[in-house]
């Protein structure tokens, strides 16, 4: 499943890279349908189903071996994210992995200098965002009953990789 999927590159990704996968989108029914072309124009027509609708709101479903979370939590505050990984442990399968994908700024929170500039953006426009820690998205992952999570570097690109299993 790729909740917020925006334009389902993610997720796409996943399904390019192992024939045996099926994506589930979840995002808005406007946005689901820029990942939908993607999807057919990508090669993966007949392997991916939508969930419109707000991902704090709709039926998830369960069963899913793997939930991606690309660039959402920087929207929201701590509180609000543990009861969205709460809700995605919830669809996951016993074992089943969650994969988040942030701007991730050291704990001076001053470096590296793009998680520090995206922590200042959250700052200015969203009521509540942030860019959290390694240690903030691993205590959220914590609190919602994931293990602990494991950080990988997504280098050239400036974000983290952010894996924690459904224990």
């Amino acid at each position: 499943m790729d909740i917020a999927a925006g334009h389902g590159l993610f997720g796409i990704h996943v399904a390019l890279h192992n024939r045996a996968a099926d994506v589930t989108f979840q995002d808005w029914g406007n946005v689901l349908e820029v990942a939908q072309e993607n999807a057919t124009k990508m090669g993966i027509a007949g392997r991916f189903s939508t969930i419109p609708g707000s991902a704090f709101e709709v039926a998830l479903g369960t069963g899913y071996d793997v939930t991606l979370l690309p660039n959402f939590l920087h929207h929201f505050d701590f509180a609000t994210n543990v009861t969205l990984l709460k809700r995605i442990r919830a669809a996951l399968k016993p074992g089943g992995l969650v994969a988040v994908i942030e701007f991730v700024p050291n704990e001076d929170r001053v470096s590296p200098p793009d998680g520090a500039l995206f922590a200042m953006r959250m700052l200015g426009t969203t009521p509540n965002g942030d860019a959290y820690t390694f240690a903030e998205i691993d205590r959220m992952l914590r609190e919602a009953g994931f293990g602990a999570g494991e950080s990988r570097s997504l280098a050239p690109a400036h974000q983290r990789l952010i894996l924690a299993r459904n224990e």
